[in-house]
């Protein structure tokens, strides 16, 4: 198959050190896999205009970098086991739906709160980054949750309602005391009280 036509191109394991710009003859490529390599720093992707997926993952990239031109495509982002100390350079991705990027040397929860203007992110794979050092995994999810609250998933699990109201410090109570007055204010039940 000739690259440029390829939809799914993978070049894993393959001991690749340096990228290019032979990358965009991919023009029709929507998932890239370049994990287990040796990737120290991205090219620019300018002729990548359907690219969806993108695994960088186990590299050596220190910075998120040069996804400009893959902003309005690019829906999944996979950073696991780099180097990455700054979520810096997403901005521009619109539409990613999911980051993976555990195992990297995030140290501050301010850069967590770079993915707050991300509108559609709901995946988050953040465990073994220091900025979980010394917190359980529930506090490590609450304090996700809290700075993102639109977040549907954290590290591979789904957030529940009450992870939710937890987080964001409405009780249960506060919400079943609000149904029971809206049902008794004009809602009427069809089951018969139990006596």
């Amino acid at each position: 198959m000739v690259a440029a036509k390829a939809t799914q191109v993978k070049m894993c394991c393959q001991g690749i050190v340096k990228l290019d710009s032979s990358l965009n003859a991919l023009s029709n490529c929507e998932c890239l896999s370049l994990s287990t390599n040796q990737i120290d720093r991205m090219v620019p992707l300018t002729g990548m205009k359907k690219l969806r997926v993108l695994s960088l993952g186990r590299n050596q990239l220190k910075k998120i970098e040069k996804l400009e031109d893959v902003g309005e495509t690019l829906e999944e982002l996979w950073l696991s086991y780099n180097l990455v100390t700054s979520l810096d350079g997403l901005a521009s991705l619109n539409k990613l739906t999911t980051l993976f990027i555990s195992n990297n040397q995030i140290k501050a929860w301010a850069e967590i709160d770079k993915l707050a203007a991300m509108p559609n992110l709901r995946d988050v794979l953040l465990v073994g980054n220091p900025i979980y050092d010394g917190m359980s995994k529930e506090e490590a999810r609450l304090e996700v949750l809290r700075r993102l609250p639109f977040i549907k998933k954290i590290d591979g699990v789904l957030v529940t309602p009450m992870e939710t109201e937890k987080a964001l410090g409405a009780s249960v109570a506060e919400r079943s005391t609000g149904a029971s007055k809206a049902t008794a204010a004009g809602a009427t039940s069809s089951v018969a009280p139990i006596e």
